[in-house]
């Protein structure tokens, strides 16, 4: 039986709500769709922060060169962190008549025999998948021969977007990963997190609050994480899914294949920050958890509040337009309304409906889900009388032209902006960047001009 996941069944989520009053999937592919990113390169950002797997690209080398290191994660790997190397068979013309299989093959052994991973993840490519190379088998028989687990990625670029590629790129994991060994100890409050990338450390932001409250993850998909974590997942009390819509299809299968419930939650600003640790303990069910965990969420709530003191002043009556993709359309909206700034509009172009909803409840009636923010994004700055253009490092043309102050929130910033003290992080960005004035002195006309 072929191992490879069926994409009509990832497109069409049970899980989701949306799925039942829609015609069409949530993420059904599109004409144009892989131009924000394909589902290679949202498989590589699901599994790529395991430091301790080699991640073998089976394409051409221009596939490797466009993705390699994808998202800036940090990991406390003590050995050689593999996420800083990239590996590809580098396909070329004579493999496309005669096969890669071959070369496939020697990539493996040569990774074995030089880097001793505890895990392979094979990634097929357009290339690779378009003339049909077999992936599944030849993990297989190097599984074999080398005694660790090879996880063939089937998720070519052609078959959708990112957001598609995380699913298949989660697939893969449970397929050939997760319940393939048992964890030395078990807890009762044992959790995973799912969706959880760490991106600029985000999740050491709340990680010790976890630890201080007796609750240990077990593992993580994939931020820090470790194979041997991962392949002992299926012990876990509790799924966390961490701002990763994507990844719905792997709690919901894992519910039904070994029995953990799930939770979906965020770890951005104050609000969703206390919701989410009171989530997780009341979703364990422990009476003392529960207890001691509002205790702490007092406690924190008490320091990071006089912590904020200075910075009200300086937010008071700020407008905010906020272009990112994804849980961050949301999440950083709640992350900046706790300081006091107004969302007046967010970008909900790359979000699923049901962060889309989410957008809107947090917005309200008056904000603005923009569709097209290219397009939109200049025009809200300027109707809407807006301060601050949070986005990517692309848009910061937009803020200087409009001589408003400008934050950038994507995966490129070197700043967690996760938890309690993400927050402050974030203030304490927002604050200097109001106060920096190279927007204003930009923007000036040149005197020939006036």
């Amino acid at each position: 039986m072929s191992q490879k996941p069926k994409i009509k069944e990832l497109l069409v989520e049970s899980a989701c709500e949306h799925n039942q009053t829609r015609k069409a999937a949530c993420n059904a592919p599109t004409p144009g769709a892989t131009t924000g990113g394909c589902a290679f390169e949202g498989a590589q950002i699901a599994l790529f922060p395991y430091a301790d797997a080699a991640h073998l690209v089976h394409g051409p080398i221009t596939c490797l060169g466009s993705s390699w290191e994808t998202r800036a994660t940090k990991t406390t790997w003590p050995g050689r962190d593999l996420t800083q190397v990239g590996f590809t068979t580098d396909i070329n013309l004579n493999d496309v008549v005669f096969s890669g299989e071959q070369k496939l093959k020697d990539a493996i052994d040569y990774i074995m025999a030089h880097y001793r991973p505890e895990a392979v993840f094979v990634y097929a490519t357009c290339v690779t998948a378009m003339i049909g190379d077999d992936l599944d088998q030849v993990c297989k028989q190097a599984a074999a021969k080398h005694g660790v687990p090879m996880v063939p990625v089937h998720a070519p670029g052609f078959v959708g977007s990112k957001n598609l590629g995380s699913r298949l790129g989660g697939e893969a994991a449970l397929r050939h990963l997760i319940g393939t060994l048992e964890p030395e100890t078990t807890t009762a409050f044992d959790i995973n997190l799912i969706g959880e990338y760490n991106v600029t450390g985000d999740m050491w932001q709340y990680k010790h609050l976890l630890d201080e409250l007796g609750i240990r993850v077990l593992a993580t998909l994939s931020g820090d994480g470790r194979i041997r974590e991962i392949r002992s997942a299926h012990r876990a009390r509790l799924n966390v899914l961490v701002c990763a819509k994507s990844l719905i299809s792997l709690t919901r299968k894992m519910q039904e294949k070994y029995g953990i419930p799930s939770i979906s939650l965020s770890f951005y600003g104050r609000r969703d920050t206390s919701k989410g640790l009171l989530a997780i303990a009341e979703a364990l069910g422990d009476t003392d958890l529960i207890r001691r965990t509002r205790t702490l969420i007092v406690r924190e709530e008490a320091k990071l509040a006089a912590q904020l003191e200075p910075y009200r002043a300086v937010f008071a009556g700020k407008k905010a337009v906020l272009n990112t993709g994804g849980n961050k359309t949301w999440s950083i909206a709640a992350a900046l309304q706790d300081l006091g700034i107004e969302v007046v509009a967010t970008a909900v172009k790359k979000a699923t409906e049901d962060d889309r909803e989410k957008a809107r409840a947090y917005l309200g009636d008056t904000g603005v889900l923009m569709m097209n923010p290219g397009a939109e994004q200049a025009r809200l700055i300027d109707e809407k009388g807006a301060h601050l253009l949070l986005a990517g490092g692309r848009s910061l043309y937009t803020a200087i032209k409009k001589g408003i102050a400008f934050a950038d929130v994507n995966q490129e910033k070197k700043k967690s902006y996760g938890g309690y003290a993400g927050l402050l992080n974030l203030a304490e960005d927002l604050k200097n960047a109001l106060e920096n004035p190279v927007f204003k002195l930009a923007a000036r006309r040149a005197p020939w001009e006036k």
